[in-house]
């Protein structure tokens, strides 16, 4: 076989593998049939934003509860000249930090998967839109 041959053989395969068919889809697991490709499950999305939000609102109301005794134990220790004031006062600090840090954390999660939501559903919209441009085209072809 020369190579030509061989090369021809092979063009002709890819285009069979990767050949673009409109007119049909795959027997095995190719979609089509009236059931959408694109496919999030919003409720699970949203179920995730949810318990994020959830985890928020009881952080940022939980989470601050030891905070004011804290920088006062921290104040007076200081003030009473001991030296463990300087390392409570420290702990509040590094604990105030953590806590925004998480808090912005599950904002963010929160803030995403609601919008991941919402830009899905206008996804499918725009793509089912499309495609009933497509069929209609294709009524008219036959």
């Amino acid at each position: 076989m020369t190579f030509e041959q061989e090369w021809a053989e092979l063009r002709a395969a890819a285009a069979k593998r990767t050949g673009l068919q409109t007119n049909s889809v795959p027997a095995a697991g190719g979609g089509g049939g009236g059931e959408k490709d694109l496919v999030v499950n919003r409720d699970d999305l949203g179920a995730i934003g949810n318990d994020a939000y959830d985890l928020l609102g009881r952080l940022a109301k939980e989470g601050d509860i030891a905070r004011s005794s804290t920088f006062d134990a921290a104040t007076a220790l200081t003030n009473g000249n001991f030296v463990s004031g300087s390392a409570v006062l420290k702990v509040h600090d590094f604990w105030r930090t953590h806590l925004k840090t998480l808090l912005d954390a599950c904002a963010q999660i929160s803030n995403h998967l609601d919008y991941s939501k919402a830009q899905h559903a206008k996804d499918e919209a725009k793509i089912e839109g499309d495609l009933m441009r497509i069929s209609v085209l294709t009524e008219y072809m036959k």
